[in-house]
């Protein structure tokens, strides 16, 4: 240790050579003054007391050399800081204490509107410095007057939103919006956006999904132009869309119209224009749906096949809708039997959600399950033939489907059937997740909360698409 510290203390050679010549000095005039007054009567006496003199001098230089020495101080940390004048040591004071340190932070996603003049941005980065806030990204949304900046913050666990959100106000920023973020918020947005395009490319039924991952907590309806009795809705966009500030409007590839929604943060043209490339996107690759499957084995010994469904299974789902009684029909659609085949064109295609197909080992379809987006919340629902109910198809579909609402990001579930059918009931229990029981005139709502109780994770054939 000492070595190295003394490796780095400079050699002062300038100072050592004055030394030297100013004791060659002092030696010639002694001489010179020993020879002037040696031979005088008093001159020993002189010389003694200029000994004493000389040796006085020597031990004051010597107790002042050590109270004001010019080499560097003594290294409190030990090697690797730098002694570099340029680089100041902080000040007890001013350094964080290991407590500040080790501080909890938190992630936080801020939007504000600012002038479009320089020094803006420059105004609330100062002010963030000043509060100990990270900035990790940083986004900005022109407008026709000022701009949006858009920011992934790392702050103080202490500090309140609204402490931050008036300090923003004070540097310039308004209509200032700030929420709790999490660590899927670090990937960088053009990452972000191209991770959704792929899964948009992989599967039609990512594309509501994919909107609202992209544009925040929002709500999106995906509106048929023709109703499921055939009758012209008359919900229609232009091919370029419409953007009236918490609304956009896209036209779906399928027909209709997708309508997004926030009505508590204006949308910008960026947002606009990248919902619209995703939508196009989706209109370009036209229908599909991944087509891996999964072999099971029931508890009786039969095989069946789980895969999933689309328009192109129609043919197969109404020949099972006529091999069903019509009991079971009611119990699923809650209304008139006749109209059960209408609902099957909504139901396979990909725009409203995903749909889960059983087939047995001759290819007969014997059972369908719908996870259904509906706006904000997600619906799921179950038809199995009658000759195959009882022997847990109803309950291992509504687990996958379950499992796919979770990779989704739902927070619940609901089923919606009849009081008397025991057998959704008993599925929907099944699940071990907490639920919420509503009934009104016989209609029974279950709803299950996905976010309170771990589920089993996706089956090995949904995966593999991942």
């Amino acid at each position: 240790m000492t070595s190295a510290k003394s490796a780095r203390r400079p050699h002062h050679w300038r100072r050592d050579l004055i030394e030297l010549a100013a004791l060659f000095t002092a030696v010639a005039v002694a001489d010179a003054i020993a020879n002037l007054i040696g031979h005088q009567p008093d001159g020993p006496y002189l010389l003694i007391a200029s000994a004493v003199a000389l040796t006085a001098t020597a031990a004051f230089h010597t107790w002042w050399a050590h109270r004001h020495s010019h080499a560097p101080p003594p290294d409190p940390e030990g090697p690797g800081v730098s002694h570099d004048p340029a680089i100041q040591p902080v000040a007890a004071s001013d350094a964080p204490s290991p407590d500040a340190a080790a501080a909890e932070t938190v992630l936080w996603r801020m939007r504000t509107t600012v002038r479009d003049a320089p020094g803006s941005l420059a105004a609330l980065c100062i002010v963030l410095a000043r509060h100990r806030i990270d900035i990790l990204t940083l986004q900005t949304h022109p407008l026709a007057e000022g701009t949006v900046d858009e920011f992934l913050l790392r702050a103080p666990a202490a500090l309140p939103a609204a402490q931050l959100t008036r300090a923003i106000s004070e540097a310039g920023g308004s209509s200032t919006w700030i929420e709790r973020a999490d660590a899927h918020d670090l990937v960088d947005a053009p990452t972000r956006v191209l991770g959704l395009a792929t899964r948009t490319a992989l599967d039609a039924a990512e594309l509501p999904l994919a909107l609202r991952q992209l544009l925040g907590r929002c709500t999106i309806h995906s509106l048929p132009a023709v109703s499921i009795t055939g009758r012209a809705t008359g919900e229609s966009a232009p091919v370029e869309g419409v953007l009236e500030e918490t609304v956009m409007r896209l036209r779906d590839p399928s027909g209709g119209v997708i309508t997004v929604e926030r009505p508590y943060l204006p949308f910008t043209p960026t947002e606009f224009a990248r919902a619209r490339a995703l939508v196009e996107l989706d209109a370009r690759l036209g229908p599909r749906v991944p087509r891996s499957e999964h072999v099971l084995t029931l508890p009786e010994g039969n095989a069946i096949t789980v895969r999933r469904a689309d328009r192109s299974d129609l043919e197969a789902a109404r020949a099972m809708h006529d091999r069903c009684s019509e009991q079971t029909l009611r119990l699923r659609y809650h209304g008139p039997v006749r109209d059960a085949d209408r609902y099957l064109d909504h139901l396979l295609s990909p725009r409203f959600g995903r749909t889960l197909a059983v087939q047995t080992a001759s290819g007969r379809t014997v059972a369908l399950g719908h996870l259904l987006w509906d706006g904000d919340e997600t619906e799921v629902a179950l038809l199995v033939e009658d000759d195959w109910q009882r022997r847990g198809i109803g309950s291992e579909l509504l687990g996958r489907l379950v499992a796919l609402a979770v990779e989704a990001g739902c927070e619940s579930i609901y089923a919606v059937t009849q009081a008397s059918n025991t057998g959704m009931v008993a599925a929907m229990r099944a699940l071990s997740l907490p639920l919420d029981y509503q009934i009104e005139e016989g209609t029974l709502v279950i709803t299950a909360r996905l976010g309170a109780t771990p589920v089993r994770p996706l089956p090995p054939y949904e995966q593999a698409e991942r």
